[in-house]
C-alpha cells in the first residue's frame, strides 16, 4: 500500500467510524475470495467443450492468434462482481472464516446488514482501494440477505473430508 493510499484509508477511518479496520480488510478479502471461486468456476469444463469442433479448425486456429495479444491484458484486469454476487461471496467467506460467529464477529466490527457492504466497498471505491464498473450501484448491496438467516438460522455446515465421519 503506497504512503498516499495508507493515509486516505486512516483518514477514511477517522471520517466515517461506523467501521473498524478489520471491516474492511474482510470485504477486501471476500472480494478475492469471490474473484477465485468465479475463475474456478469458469475454469470448470462445460458441456459445449465435448462437441467436436474439427470441422472449425482453420477458423480457432486463426481467432486464436488474433487472441494471442489479449491474454496478457486480461491476466491484468481483475475480475469484476456484482454488489449482489459480491455479498454471496461475504457470506459464504465469513462462514468459512468465523462459523457460527460470523455474524457476531461482522457485527463487532460495525456491519450489521448487506446495506453497510455498500458503504463499505464505496469508501474504498471513494478512495481508490476498489474500482466499479459503469452498471455498478450502492443500492446493489441493499436487502440480499437478512445476517440473523444468513448466519444464524440457515447456517451451511459443511463437512470437510479431513473432518471424517460422525
Amino acid at each position: 500500500m503506497s504512503e498516499d493510499t495508507y493515509s486516505a484509508f486512516m483518514q477514511l477511518l477517522k471520517d466515517d467510524p461506523r467501521y473498524r479496520m478489520e471491516a474492511y480488510q474482510f470485504v477486501r478479502e471476500a472480494l478475492s475470495f469471490g474473484q477465485r471461486y468465479q475463475d474456478e468456476q469458469d475454469d470448470e469444463p462445460s458441456e459445449e467443450e465435448d462437441l467436436d469442433l474439427e470441422c472449425f479448425e482453420e477458423e480457432i486456429d486463426e481467432l486464436e492468434d488474433d487472441l494471442e495479444g489479449w491474454e496478457e491484458e486480461e491476466e491484468d484486469v481483475e475480475r469484476h462482481l456484482t454488489g449482489q454476487v459480491l455479498c454471496q461471496a461475504i457470506r459464504q467467506y465469513a462462514q468459512q472464516q468465523y462459523g457460527l460467529l460470523a455474524k457476531v464477529v461482522l457485527n463487532s466490527w460495525g456491519i450489521h446488514t448487506t446495506s453497510d457492504f455498500g458503504e463499505i466497498v464505496y469508501n474504498l471505491i471513494g478512495i481508490g482501494m476498489m474500482r466499479k464498473s459503469k452498471s455498478d450501484r450502492r443500492e446493489d448491496f441493499d436487502d440480499q440477505y437478512d445476517f440473523e438467516d444468513a448466519f444464524v438460522k440457515n447456517f451451511d455446515f459443511q463437512l470437510s473430508e479431513e473432518s471424517g465421519q460422525a
